[in-house]
């Protein structure tokens, strides 16, 4: 009978990860496998091209579009400067002529003479994509980025929103149960990734926000506080770009769940530590999940290389993601092999499993996932 393969959430002291690091478009890849690099080195850069604009050269002359292009006073491929006087019309006997200032900086990119019109294309944007982690390069995608690779703690959570930042960690409660709140946050945390407990409050959210906290990671979340501080509602599409300065992520779910006791004390054990955050998060096909790591300086030798999924195994700790247990821990204890009604009225493989609180339970496998605790 083969195994089943259940999605799940790394919990880990020592893990090795590995993030490939993609441009969006070609590019130049800036190291090479074997360099170590910083969080905020940069390793890839692209330059996306400029905008196309429009100088009416004809029309703003008040001349035919086939001459246009003998008045104007540069070729393609030449710099413009905003402001530039870029043609003049030769006027009435040397009078009432017409100046054209260009509105654009750029390079000149084409001159019709179908339409009179002249063509400028702005400066290219540069875009620069970063290491994410403190680690080594260990592999190079050509003109595209490369795959970093760091070794040390790692929490994934349930959900999260905004993008990618990186602090120093600080414990901000005094236990997995206790709601971060307003007084838990410090003018000297700007900067920061803060930890709580059982939930934050809305206040906490604005004033983290605005203080310059770059991240807050607690167990729940609840949804109207935060579609109040998002300004809509989320969805169910990718999160991560949300126009926010600081990144939330749940380690359990949304409402007031209090962080599970072994991530906390995790937590707590990487106080201190510099560490990088995501809340980018995809619950459909190609399971992204939120995350912190916290790289381990100067460590060496083989660790646990995270996974996305584990075997699905009697004793493995699983975390239930569906009511009427939704965010509770517990142990596998059976895998039955055989179909059972759910209240659905669906046939579907379960798994029996003792609670934290004591209570057996029986659930459909596809509700649960697996807590790959090292």
């Amino acid at each position: 009978m083969g195994s089943a393969y259940t999605p799940g959430l790394t919990v880990s002291r020592d893990a090795v990860v590995q993030r490939v690091r993609r441009l969006p478009i070609k590019g130049e890849v800036l190291v090479k496998p074997g360099d170590t690099v910083k969080h905020d080195s940069v390793i890839a850069r692209a330059m996306l091209p400029g905008i196309l604009q429009t100088i009416r050269l004809a029309e703003r002359l008040g001349v035919d579009a086939r001459e246009a292009p003998e008045y104007f006073g540069l070729k393609v491929g030449d710099p413009i400067e905003r402001g530039q006087m870029v043609a003049e019309s030769k006027g009435f006997f040397g009078l009432f002529r017409q100046k054209v200032e260009s509105d654009f900086a750029g390079v000149v990119e084409t001159i019709s003479e179908v339409t009179g019109h002249v063509l400028v294309r702005e400066p290219a944007i540069p875009i620069d994509i970063s290491a994410y982690v403190d680690g080594k390069v260990i592999d190079v995608v050509e003109d595209e980025g490369a795959v970093v690779e760091t070794r040390g703690a790692m929490v994934q959570g349930i959900f999260g929103v905004g993008g990618e930042r990186n602090g120093h960690v600080r414990v901000a409660v005094q236990g997995p149960d206790e709601l971060l709140d307003v007084q838990h946050i410090q003018d000297s945390d700007k900067g920061k990734i803060l930890v709580g407990g059982s939930g934050v409050s809305f206040d906490a959210l604005v004033k983290a926000n605005q203080l310059g906290v770059v991240g807050l990671l607690v167990g729940a979340v609840r949804d109207v506080d935060l579609t109040k501080f998002l300004g809509y509602d989320i969805g169910v599409a990718i999160t991560g770009t949300e126009a926010i300065d600081v990144t939330v992520v749940a380690t359990e779910g949304f409402g007031k769940l209090s962080m599970a006791s072994r991530t906390f004390d995790l937590l707590k054990s990487i106080e201190g530590r510099q560490a990088s955050m995501n809340g980018a998060t995809q619950i459909r096909a190609g399971v992204i999940r939120p995350e912190v790591i916290a790289p381990i300086e100067g460590l060496t030798g083989e660790g646990h290389l995270a996974q996305s999924g584990a075997a699905l195994d009697i004793g493995a700790p699983i975390r239930i993601i569906r009511e009427p247990y939704f965010g509770l821990l517990g142990k596998v204890t059976g895998l039955p092999a055989t179909l059972q009604t759910v209240d659905s009225g669906a046939e579907v493989r379960v798994l029996t499993a003792r609670l934290d609180d004591g209570r057996e339970v029986t659930v459909p496998r596809a509700n649960v996932e697996i807590i790959a605790l090292s």
